[in-house]
């Protein structure tokens, strides 16, 4: 077989190992898979006319970094609008609206992203607060969690939302002051859908394009795959339409929502769609929820929050959610189950405990996304059941503080806030950590996300002390998170996550060695060459 690619001078990483291979070259073949390892002059014999040869001068290749969760169709949607992410008090977003107002046309929506609740300080999270600037005008601001958001009182009334609601996602509310008027605050999507489904939606072409142009940078930054926790609207024919045009250069594997309140038929549904894709994005497994977020008092905790909030489920009947764990372990679907606080992490636990017992194929991956606080005893049972512990380290970097004198921690107390993002631990304990970013709630690039778990600090001023260091990772554990971590979590150890033929040739190289490049200084590091399938993605000038 020729070779697709060839490339030469190259550092081999083995992120098994931490160590360069002894090898200096790899070739891809046509069929997108490692097709040998060898020395220069071995390797460059297997390049054919069409095959592309890079000589990379010494630069250091790691298997593709993936992300581990993230949210492609609807991030690339929702960070088309304004972003609020840099806005450090309520002033900053005042002059950020007032700005983006003056440039709308008579009855044109303003949407914004990325809002932190800190910078309400003690005061509560509504649109108060920007009534004068948003006077009039349809406005929906997406908190930096994305499970909340603030509607504009004009938008309010486009939506005929005058009052509070009832939904069958139990932490789903249209907050209301004591008259019963809402405030603005809309928790979980049910009660932000009723805002979004009369807000003007992007044309198809629209959504095509903003996808593509993620997509590209998502590679551009050294990504080759990802783990996609939706498959909302019109996700899965986007992806098809990009494949067919060429224009994926990422590999996906998307999990769709299963809600409460889906019946048999809707399980039965969701199990017939598994392994339905194309060639680089696939359906496997399913995502659900068992509860919010803890910034907005909608997480699952042992105990209330410090404002007597956070002690629901997200499923009305948390049976109702075991249940339907059990039914698709036994048809050998894995689920990923968005839990935070430390009873929704239990109660996932004990749903696989009791979905195992319950017979059913061997094998089936089960993870926990987020786990944001949890007590010691629950860090030896990810390892015992065999669930994926999948965390993304830059939200404690940058969306809590190290005085715990932000929204997250000063709603937990001292003790709870102590338990953040618990990768180190949770390592430790033998389970596999996964790290991602959740884009777009945080910042896409993998370098970012390795160096946050090295380093635990604010990314807008490193010079901070860090939140829990005694959690972080190794720069090995790090890559090893992005690389063989992902790999197992999607059952394919077997052919991703390393540098061997047979494998997926799926790669990302840099200008120097991640692994001795300081936590701080790796965001930094340039990205020279992306690789899926054996077909680069990104190549940076010069390469």
């Amino acid at each position: 077989m020729r070779a697709r690619l060839v490339l030469l001078s190259a550092r081999l990483l083995d992120p098994a190992t931490g160590l360069f291979l002894p090898q200096t070259a790899l070739a891809a073949g046509e069929d997108g898979r490692i097709l040998a390892l060898g020395d220069d002059r071995e390797v460059r014999a297997l390049a054919g006319p069409a095959t592309t040869v890079i000589g990379l001068d010494g630069a250091v290749v790691t298997p593709g970094l993936v992300d581990g969760h993230l949210h492609p169709v609807s991030g690339a949607e929702l960070t088309h609008g304004l972003d609020l992410s840099g806005c450090a008090g309520l002033d900053d977003v005042r002059r950020e609206l007032a700005a983006r107002v003056r440039s709308l046309a008579p009855g044109e929506w303003l949407f914004g992203w990325g809002l932190d609740p800190n910078v309400f300080g003690d005061g509560p999270v509504a649109t108060a607060p920007f009534d004068a600037v948003l006077d009039g005008v349809p406005a929906f601001l997406l908190l930096f969690d994305a499970h909340s958001a603030l509607a504009s009182r004009r938008a309010l009334e486009l939506a005929g939302v005058d009052g509070p609601r009832t939904f069958a996602q139990a932490s789903a509310e249209v907050v209301c002051d004591a008259g019963g008027r809402p405030t603005g605050l809309l928790q979980e999507d049910a009660a932000c859908e009723l805002v979004e489904r009369v807000a003007p939606r992007p044309t198809p072409e629209q959504s095509r394009e903003r996808l593509a142009a993620a997509l590209r940078s998502m590679a551009a930054s050294g990504l080759t795959g990802g783990h996609a926790m939706d498959a909302n609207g019109d996700s899965l024919a986007l992806y098809g339409e990009l494949e067919a045009a060429g224009q994926l250069p990422l590999r996906l594997r998307v999990a769709p929502w299963c809600q409460p309140g889906t019946d048999a038929e809707g399980v039965r549904a969701l199990i017939a769609q598994q392994g339905t894709g194309g060639e680089l994005w696939r359906v496997a497994g399913v995502k659900l929820f068992m509860d919010g977020t803890i910034d907005n008092g909608t997480a699952w905790l042992e105990h209330p929050d410090r404002h007597g909030e956070s002690t629901h489920a997200f499923w009305p009947d948390p049976a109702a959610y075991t249940r339907i764990v059990g039914e698709l372990h036994r048809a050998g679907v894995p689920t990923a189950t968005h839990a935070i606080g430390d009873a929704a992490v239990r109660h996932v636990l004990d749903s696989v405990a009791a979905a195992r017992a319950g017979g059913g194929p061997a094998g089936v991956r089960h993870r926990v996304e987020h786990i944001e606080t949890v007590p010691d005893g629950t860090l030896r049972r990810f390892a015992e059941l065999g669930v994926i512990a999948s965390m993304q380290p830059t939200h404690c970097c940058d969306f809590t503080r190290a005085d715990h004198t932000d929204n997250w921690s000063r709603r937990l107390g001292e003790e709870r806030a102590s338990r953040a993002w618990r990768c180190r631990d949770l390592w430790d304990a033998g389970a596999t950590v996964v790290l991602g970013s959740d884009w777009p709630i945080a910042p896409f690039p993998p370098l970012g996300v390795m160096a946050g778990a090295r380093h635990r600090r604010p990314s807008r001023d490193l010079a901070l002390p860090p939140h829990g260091p005694e959690q972080a990772l190794t720069a090995l554990e790090a890559l090893r998170g992005m690389t063989t971590g992902p790999a197992r979590a999607a059952g394919a150890e077997h052919e991703s996550g390393r540098l061997a033929p047979g494998f997926r040739a799926d790669l990302t190289v840099f200008a120097a060695d991640p692994l001795t490049t300081a936590a701080v200084d790796l965001p930094e590091l340039p990205v020279l060459l992306t690789v899926l399938d054996g077909r680069p993605t990104h190549r940076a000038a010069g390469v």
